[in-house]
């Protein structure tokens, strides 16, 4: 069977040798044109990101650990870096001199000033859209407000004057966000007693009647919502102007928490309770992979587009409520869905022809007329076995014809040359013309055996 190998491989149409040969400067360029696009373009996102969270155990902590699984499946590793809060991320986000790529950051959460401010010196951002509404919730001691207020229930915020009041941690986002709230009621923010504890303190100190009241932002699913919302003695304060305020602060919106989503069973809440929220986003740097992007607003989808307690399946992610410029990947995710080539292909494979389409279809353009030169090629190359022995033949016949030589010394050069084209291989497509250079050098031999 090995013997035979040899002479099926000489037995063939295409010599694919020669073929390789005749091609591989064609191959060559093209290789050299795809791969300095490859280099231009840059289509693979970096193998690593930095995601600014928030504290440990907030919501932000937890969603981060969700997405760097998600993206753990395209073999990207998210480094989760804690912060005090949705300030913090924008702040860090703005600053050259800190490795963070994404972060958490909650509508109506910054100064106006400073933010006017970081926009003007600090990197620009975008934003990859509206994750899910975070209430604003004012828990409240009901013992204080009867003291104070002569009622079990507070009714507006301007009756908090007085109160020790926890406004949220420095670098949360929350004491902008409670300053807003206080501003649009004509309320000082220094006719409070405000501290500035952390979540998990803040409820230690509430529980304890050392603050009368605390506000916070957070997801309705979180357990630190639950528990107070379920706490005796602990009250929400409920916004019935959550239309108003929505009118006159847009990064707020209206929401309803709806009567026993927390638990059916007992009825709680026993009634609606009208809210208020801030939308949180998930925000880049301006000059972030496209399709690292990509891949977030995806997981996005995954993580965010369920349904929760105060948003119907497929509302999150979205492109409203965001105070920065949405990203062009982001919107044309909004608009068209995953990538096509996505959802049939791996990412590793889809990515590139995506982001490269162009290039792609450049280089073909320019690779197909050069193509045409690969056939006349190949053809000369195999062609040249056969006819550079005719070069010799011919200067036999001009040495019989000028008898510069004897004919049995031009007989035994004939007889070298035809056992040299005994070894002369070509592809069963040229073998034609092998058979014509033995058939005239035949010939040549006879006539030598005429005249000798």
């Amino acid at each position: 069977m090995l013997a035979r190998m040899p002479r099926l491989m000489r037995n063939t149409l295409v010599s694919v040798r020669d073929l390789v040969v005749a091609a591989g400067p064609f191959v060559l360029l093209a290789l050299l044109l795809l791969a300095g696009a490859y280099f231009l373009l840059d289509p693979a996102p970096p193998k690593r990101v930095v995601l600014a969270t928030g504290p440990e155990q907030s919501d932000y902590a937890e969603f981060g650990k969700r997405y760097a699984a998600e993206l753990k499946r395209y073999g990207i590793e998210v480094v989760l870096k804690p912060t005090e809060g949705s300030s913090e991320n924008r702040r860090l986000l703005r600053d050259s001199a800190q490795a963070i790529d994404l972060g958490f950051v909650r509508g109506g959460s910054s100064d106006a000033t400073r933010a006017a401010d970081e926009e003007k010196s600090g990197v620009p951002l975008v934003s990859l859209g509206s994750l899910y509404l975070e209430p604003v919730w004012l828990f409240y001691r009901s013992e204080t407000a009867k003291r104070l207020n002569r009622e079990a229930s507070l009714t507006r915020l301007t009756e908090l004057r007085g109160w020790r009041v926890n406004v949220g941690a420095r670098g949360s986002g929350v004491t902008g966000l409670v300053g807003k709230l206080l501003h649009a009621n004509g309320v000082e923010r220094d006719s409070l007693q405000a501290s500035r504890l952390e979540q998990t303190p803040a409820v230690v100190a509430l529980l304890a009647g050392e603050i009368d009241a605390l506000v916070m932002t957070a997801a309705p699913e979180s357990l630190m919502v639950q528990m107070l919302l379920q706490t005796p003695g602990v009250k929400l304060f409920e916004f019935a102007q959550a239309d108003a305020y929505s009118r006159r602060l847009p990064f707020l919106s209206a929401v309803v928490l709806p009567r026993g989503v927390l638990d059916l069973a007992r009825d709680l809440p026993a009634h609606d309770l009208p809210l208020v929220a801030t939308t949180t986003t998930l925000v880049a740097r301006e000059g972030t992979h496209p399709a690292l992007l990509q891949l977030f607003v995806q997981a996005a989808h995954n993580i965010h587009g369920g349904t929760g307690w105060l948003s119907r399946a497929g509302q999150f992610p979205s492109p409203q409520n965001t105070e920065l410029p949405l990203a062009k990947e982001a919107e044309r995710y909004y608009r068209n869905g995953p990538p096509l080539l996505q959802r049939y292909l791996p990412f590793w494979l889809a990515n590139p022809i995506d982001r490269m389409w162009v290039a792609l279809v450049s280089i073909i353009a320019l690779l197909i007329p050069l193509a045409r030169v690969v056939p006349p090629l190949y053809e000369f190359r195999i062609r040249s076995r056969v006819f550079r022995w005719y070069r010799q033949l011919r200067e036999i016949e001009h040495a019989l014809q000028a008898k510069s030589a004897s004919a049995a010394d031009l007989l035994d050069e004939v007889n070298k040359l035809d056992a040299k084209a005994q070894h002369v291989t070509v592809p069963l497509s040229y073998a034609d013309e092998l058979y014509s250079l033995r058939s005239h050098i035949q010939l040549v031999r006879e006539r030598l055996a005429s005249s000798g």
